[in-house]
């Protein structure tokens, strides 16, 4: 059946081109890059002002925040410690 994008849901769309592990890799990707920049946001803080307490180039952060980038485990776990905040593994919840 050929059917046409026009009038599908983004998640119809996204099923179409990506793979499930994909689709979750990059929704996990943008929930944290949100959390990053929603503690950054709450205390107050500029992307140079990240830079100079976290060691992070403010142009690596603004990358990360876009999603532009692919950072490292070690950059996001020192842009993290800087904002008081760490990595936890823990079970992802199952849809409903």
């Amino acid at each position: 059946m050929n059917k046409s994008a026009i009038g599908s849901t983004w998640e119809d769309v996204q099923k179409e081109l990506f793979t499930p592990e994909e689709i979750a890799e990059s929704n996990l990707r943008v929930q944290l890059m949100g959390e990053i920049i929603k503690a950054r946001q709450d205390q107050g803080l500029s992307q140079k002002q990240l830079e100079e307490i976290s060691g992070v180039a403010q142009p690596v952060i603004a990358r990360m925040e876009r999603g532009q980038t692919n950072p490292q485990l070690d950059t996001i776990l020192k842009v993290l410690a800087s904002l008081g905040k760490t990595l936890a593994v823990v079970p992802m919840s199952p849809k409903s």
